[in-house]
């Protein structure tokens, strides 16, 4: 090689390199540039969803106005509490073979226990998760119970035990659920369970239609002349093993709270409610409102795109069946704005509640090496297949704000309910809580107890305990069935 031939082989390589460097520089330019846009949406996020304990009481001390004018008058703010039940829950002595059912959105829940009195714990539980056919849950009041009594029959074949002669009591909960089934039968039970009004011929149509199948079917239960929300099985679990159990909440794909009132503070409703019968109140928190919620643009867009804009605005911020998508909600932004997960925007990311929370809580809580989970979950959810690990550190970020701030304001509800009673200086007491965020997503639970440890205190903190559900999720009709059933009234007119 000519000695000209190797000044142009060198002019050449350096002209590769130098051009290499300047593309290699573009790309880290780039890279850094959006990786600080990244860091601003979040941080912009972060601070918007902060729940400081100042903000907390503010939250606490509306919800407690708001109770206190609901129990006054109808329509007066956000809440409409219920009276859901007028009667006396279990005491602690009940016992007996009990059976529940527990109807959530497109399952069915059956259940059977026993209890021992004395307040000893339920035992042998039983429980069977059924899926409840399209075309029952389109059905009428007759198809529905029949098929509840079908199954039973079904349930009570594989889970022989001693039966006598002796009729048993059926408890009946509902659980919410944001899930919309669009049927006739279970629709009509929805919106009873949220009525307010005092026609209670839904219910009566619905007990009866329910006994006499199962009658029909050869069954020797019955169902108590009551039909209630979850969190009143749970209340009645919780009275069941301690009196100082004064509210139930429920987190699960919707949420709600129940809690004991006195009824002196009840003036709404102090003609029609007989005393001194103990008074359970659905507080219907999931419709609570309050300029004090730390909202976002991303909880306003859910919002104005959901099929009930202005409402349930306290369970969209707060329920399981909400939180995917509002991860979903900020990662898509990302993903457009900075190029969290590439040049190309994943398709499956623009789709609308594809995220659930049981998906959401398993990336939020992979400490594996590489966050290997929520490699796996990007891939199945939304079809990412290449993500980098500072992206999958990104979604750990994105995930902990939206838990955190939901169990923290959920448990400034709590400290809201407790404060209404005026227990918190003087009296132990107990909340139940139950439901999927909080029986599973480990990460939630501990935000919600820690929220209301802050808000309280040491000296504070010790007069309210948290506990979970007893018998797991569901079994609030159990304890509900033994309570001897009362009656369930929506006094709201």
């Amino acid at each position: 090689m000519t000695r000209k031939e190797v000044v142009v082989a060198v002019t050449a390589a350096m002209l590769t390199t130098a051009a290499a460097a300047v593309i290699i520089g573009r790309w880290m330019r780039t890279k850094d540039r959006r990786r600080k846009l990244t860091q601003r949406i979040l941080r912009k996020f972060a601070r918007e969803c902060a729940t400081p304990v100042s903000k907390l009481w503010a939250v606490a001390d509306a919800f407690v106005a708001e109770m206190t004018a609901s129990l006054a008058a109808e329509n007066s703010g956000s809440f409409n509490m219920l009276v859901s039940f007028v009667g006396s829950l279990p005491s602690g002595d009940e016992k007996g073979v009990h059976y529940g059912v527990n109807l959530r959105g497109k399952e069915l829940l059956l259940l059977r226990g026993t209890l021992g009195g004395n307040e000893e714990p339920i035992s042998d539980v039983q429980k069977q998760e059924i899926s409840i056919p399209e075309d029952v849950l389109n059905a009428s009041f007759k198809e529905l119970c029949d098929f509840i009594s079908l199954e039973l029959v079904k349930f009570l074949g594989m889970n022989p035990g001693e039966e006598t002669e002796e009729v048993k009591k059926l408890g009946f909960t509902l659980t919410r659920s944001i899930q919309q089934t669009g049927s006739s039968s279970i629709s009509a039970l929805q919106r009873k369970c949220l009525a307010d009004d005092d026609d209670d011929t839904v219910m009566k149509a619905f007990v009866n239609d329910m006994n006499e199948s199962l009658e029909r079917h050869g069954l020797n239960i019955r169902m108590n002349t009551a039909l209630v929300d979850n969190a009143i099985g749970e209340l009645a679990g919780g009275r069941y093993y301690h009196k100082d159990t004064v509210a139930a909440v429920t987190l699960g794909m919707g949420t709600n709270a129940a809690y004991i009132e006195q009824s002196q503070e009840i003036s709404r409703w102090k003609s029609a409610i007989p005393e001194p019968q103990e008074i359970a109140i659905s507080t219907e928190w999931g419709d609570f409102r309050s300029c004090h919620l730390p909202v976002t643009e991303f909880d306003a867009a859910l919002d104005a795109e959901s099929l009930n804009p202005g409402s349930r605005v306290f369970e969209k911020m707060v329920s399981g069946g909400y939180l995917g998508e509002i991860v979903r909600r900020v990662l898509l932004k990302m993903s457009e704005e900075s190029a969290l997960f590439g040049d190309t925007l994943p398709s499956k990311l623009t789709i609308p509640y594809i995220l659930w929370s049981p998906d959401m809580a398993a990336m939020h809580q992979d400490i594996s090496d590489d966050r290997e989970i929520i490699n796996k979950k990007l891939k199945e959810v939304f079809g990412i297949m290449d993500s980098t690990l500072v992206a999958r550190e990104t979604v750990v970020e994105v995930c902990d704000v939206v838990a955190e701030r939901a169990a923290r304001v959920a448990g400034a509800g709590i400290v809201g309910m407790i404060k209404k009673l005026g227990r918190l200086e003087k009296k132990m007491s107990i909340v139940i809580v139950e439901g999927g965020l909080y029986d599973h997503y480990r990460l939630f639970r501990n935000y919600l107890h820690s929220s209301v440890w802050e808000m309280l205190g040491d000296e504070l903190s010790d007069h309210v305990v948290i506990e979970h559900s007893h018998g797991g999720s569901g079994a609030g009709a159990l304890f509900f069935a033994a309570s001897g059933g009362g009656s369930n009234q929506d006094f709201g007119s």
